[in-house]
């Protein structure tokens, strides 16, 4: 008997950022800065003619980016297109004494087996390790 589920699986990943909060909102707000710490999922990315969306190349060809953001609460909510698939991933930056909490949850596609998603959430640690790395090491 097929069930229809009411949630999906989905996982949290979160990263500690020894910066203020308002620096590392800025650095996430802007797509042009993602490339540098995606580094699995966006190869490249530019901007469209429509300012809200971002065009990348991905390991599984082209998608689109758009970031919603909401500097007074922190938010850092996406959207992302691709053929397969589209999802949006709810993003959070919170203030954690001077430094600042990153945070992002991801659901998994129907069209996701558990261990494609459970391969595909687990390289968003390299990409969290990335970014912690830039914003830390920035003067």
């Amino acid at each position: 008997m097929d069930h229809d589920h009411a949630t999906a699986r989905s996982v949290t990943k979160t990263v500690s950022i020894d910066r203020p909060v308002a620096e590392v909102f800025d650095f996430l707000r802007d797509p042009a800065n993602w490339p540098a710490w995606a580094v699995v999922n966006i190869k490249a990315i530019e901007p469209t003619d429509d300012p809200d969306w971002w065009l990348m190349a991905t390991p599984h060809g082209p998608a689109r980016l758009r970031i919603r953001a909401n500097a007074e609460s922190g938010l850092l909510d996406h959207d992302y297109v691709e053929e397969q698939a589209s999802w949006q991933v709810p993003a959070r930056v919170v203030a954690n004494g001077t430094g600042t909490e990153f945070m992002m949850t991801f659901f998994q596609p129907p069209a996701f087996t558990d261990d494609y998603f459970d391969e595909q959430t687990a390289l968003v640690d390299t990409e969290l390790t990335a970014l912690k790395g830039i914003l830390e090491s920035k003067d």
